[in-house]
């Protein structure tokens, strides 16, 4: 008997999960660019959105713990539920982007944060398509900031 592509373990994990919890919720899987991303819709989505989406960051730790050694290098699983993390992406990129035109023109450092590491990530490879600026995380983990700084030539 042939194993079942991860794909598919991934989105069963998740749905018991979903069923162990007893929330209604549809879950889809597809491939994103950064790995396999499950998105959850329904009525009962607000439970993984409380708290900051407390609950949506625990689901995508256990999945990203579970099957780690099976992903290809670089890659993690995202979950997003009603396009929460998906929204919350595109704003980090937008604060990024213009936090690095900031640091340029005004040659001082700006702060972001502070980020769990999913957000830190998101940052810092917004900002690695701007050729003039620089990031790093400082502080103490999970919480940490990123400062950006011009590149000194």
């Amino acid at each position: 008997m042939a194993e079942e592509p991860l794909a598919t373990r991934i989105l069963s994990l998740v749905s018991d999960v979903i069923q162990a919890m007893g929330v209604s919720l549809d879950a889809t899987i597809e491939d994103g660019p950064d790995g396999p991303r499950v998105n959850l819709d329904g009525h009962d989505g607000e439970v993984f959105l409380r708290r900051k989406g407390e609950a949506l960051n625990a689901l995508q730790q256990i999945a990203n713990t579970i099957f780690r050694d099976e992903l290809p290098p670089q890659k993690r699983i995202t979950i997003d539920c009603m396009g929460f993390r998906r929204d919350k992406e595109t704003e980090l990129r937008q604060m990024a982007r213009f936090l690095a035109d900031k640091a340029v023109q005004t040659g001082l450092d700006q702060e972001l944060g502070p980020l769990n590491a999913y957000e830190r990530r998101i940052v810092h490879m917004a900002v690695a398509e701007h050729a003039g600026v620089t990031t790093q995380s400082v502080g103490e983990p999970p919480m940490k900031k990123i400062i950006i700084s011009k590149k000194v030539v």
